[in-house]
């Protein structure tokens, strides 16, 4: 490792705290800046229409010429599914394991990347030397194979960023964290843990894997008929789960879903996945097997399984329904601010006659550390300061408590805000000001061109409608021409409220016939009093302010 002399070290976090999903965090050291993770996330309920969200990387941008390696943790989309969006901005090599590039790669694929950057494979042996620092890995315990917490050497101390993990006593070789390799971490000294806050508020330990392999195990035996599996698109632990079981109790799998089918096929090719010959089916063939040896393992479009469910609860699904005595698992936790939507669903599949099993801690575990592992991972790792990460506000709290618990004193712990620079020098953790972060929303193929201004009048629309008032005037003769004519979208229904329509006509006219008698007038001042006249109107007779959108047209003067 290099012990050349260190003079800043500075730690950004530009996504990832106070919120989850879109992890992005920043390790600056002299004057070379490294990027661990490049996640998406997906949008909350205010964000109408959007797709993902991903982090500003316009910090990255006006200093690209410093950034010298991304480093990535591990292959969910909270963690590389940002990757194509930087690539487009910036050439700089990216450092993973082996599936993490491939599902990094797949990713960018299928988000239509034309580049050819620099993929660079490693493990958790590897040591990178930068000009700066040196780079070392460690295996970690999460819901996906490969995955690794990274660990920056400078001359003052470790800088630690664990990446998600648990520590399950009873994980498989694929899924064993080094627990011997991040104790001699500590022991060399850690300058700085950044630590994933994901379950801080949960006591104890996070369920064994081993518990929901034989709860799966004893639901696949007991199911009468056909079993619809529903898990995230990225937890290969989990699929694996349903690939044994199924095994176990003498059942064909048929695989439906996109991104399911893709990571399927990515971690079979690895080696990742341990499937028993003949186990899998197509979907097209299920018809050809009695249903009590059957398993449909699904999920939804964006990775995640409750979309897909809902669609075979309404008989919508393109490949496959629900069907009276089907057993519906799922195999996950709802998404944030989804929980109502997962409630609905499950409502739904039981009209369509399944019965279902959800919401057990037996049949989903965490992939994430809960109170006792994340003090584990303190004491191994011993660091000097502390700053929770990847959680929302009231997790990062969570994590700060259990820190002090450990003995870390409370002015070595650092809860970040998003873009905010926390400086370690002289010994000491500091604030050190403010870089440019946020959401960049993503609409389709459009990448940042959603605001808050697109945004609020979603908001608007979406709550009282729209009214588009449509007048044509001779500015030459001083008169209407045509119009007004009122349409309405989302307001009111307009044969049951003719009276209200013919009052807004009259009053629009009236407006516009006194704007024109005027010597002079703008169209800009005239369609505004037509929508502040408009909508104290309708406030006054509906108690409701939809959105007014006037368009004023002129005819054209016939020339001489």
């Amino acid at each position: 490792m290099r012990k050349r002399k260190n003079n800043t070290i500075k730690l950004i976090a530009l996504g990832g705290v106070g919120e989850i999903g879109k992890n992005m965090y920043v390790v600056e050291v002299d004057k070379d800046i490294f990027v661990v993770d490049a996640g998406l996330m997906f949008p909350e309920d205010e964000m109408l229409g959007i797709d993902v969200v991903i982090p500003d990387i316009s910090y990255l941008t006006d200093n690209k010429e410093r950034v010298k390696a991304i480093f990535l943790t591990h292959g969910h989309e909270d963690h590389i599914g940002a990757l194509t969006y930087v690539l487009r901005k910036m050439d700089v090599p990216v450092y993973g394991t082996r599936l993490t590039l491939a599902l990094a790669k797949a990713k960018m694929k299928e988000q239509d990347f034309r580049g050819n950057p620099e993929f660079i494979e490693v493990d958790s042996s590897s040591v990178i030397e930068m000009e700066s620092v040196s780079v070392s890995f460690f295996r970690t315990n999460h819901s996906i194979p490969d995955s690794v917490g990274i660990c920056f050497h400078t001359s003052e101390g470790a800088i630690v960023q664990t990446g998600d993990f648990k520590f399950d006593q009873a994980a498989t070789k694929l899924y064993k964290a080094e627990i011997g390799k991040m104790a001699g971490i500590g022991e060399k000294g850690v300058l700085c843990l950044l630590s994933d806050s994901t379950d801080a508020e949960k006591p104890g330990y996070t369920v064994s894997e081993a518990n929901v392999a034989q709860e799966m195990s004893k639901a696949f035996f007991n199911a009468p008929g056909r079993i619809i599996a529903a898990c995230f698109a990225s937890d290969v632990n989990r699929i694996q789960h349903v690939f044994d079981s199924a095994l176990e109790s003498g059942r064909k799998v048929a695989v439906v879903g996109k991104s399911l089918e893709r990571i399927y096929h990515i971690a079979l090719d690895l080696g990742y996945l341990n499937v028993a010959e003949d186990l899998i089916i197509p979907i097209a063939d299920i018809s050809n097997y009695p249903e009590r040896e059957i398993v449909v393992l699904t999920t939804g479009s964006q990775g995640e399984p409750i979309e897909a469910l809902q669609k075979m609860a309404k008989q919508t699904h393109k490949q496959v329904n629900i069907q009276n005595g089907d057993t519906v698992i799922i195999a996950a936790s709802p998404l944030k601010g989804s929980e109502v939507f997962l409630f609905k669903t499950v409502d739904m599949l039981f009209r369509a006659g399944a019965n279902v099993i959800s919401g057990r801690r037996t049949i989903h575990a965490s992939s994430h550390g809960s109170q006792e592992e994340l003090k584990f991972m303190i004491n191994l790792m011993n660091p000097k300061f502390f700053i929770p990460v990847h959680g929302e506000y009231r997790m990062l709290k969570a994590h700060m408590k259990v820190a002090q618990a450990c003995g870390i004193p409370s002015e070595n712990i650092y809860i970040a805000e998003k873009g905010e620079v926390i400086e370690i020098k002289d010994g000491k953790m500091m604030p050190g000001g403010k870089v440019l972060s946020g959401n960049v929303l993503i609409d389709g193929i459009g990448v940042g061109d959603v605001g808050n201004i697109v945004l609020r009048d979603r908001r608007l629309l979406s709550q009282d409608g729209i009214l588009i008032v449509v007048v044509t005037l001779s500015k030459k003769e001083k008169n209407i021409v045509a119009g007004p004519e009122i349409i309405s979208r989302g307001f009111v229904y307009v044969r049951e409220s003719e009276k209200l329509m013919d009052d807004s006509v009259k009053l629009v006219r009236d407006v516009v016939e006194k704007n024109v008698a005027k010597e002079s007038f703008d169209w800009s001042s005239l369609k505004q009093e037509m929508r502040d006249e408009l909508n104290r109107f309708l406030f006054e007779k509906t108690k409701r302010r939809p959105m007014i959108m006037p368009i004023i047209m002129e005819v054209a003067e016939k020339k001489a």
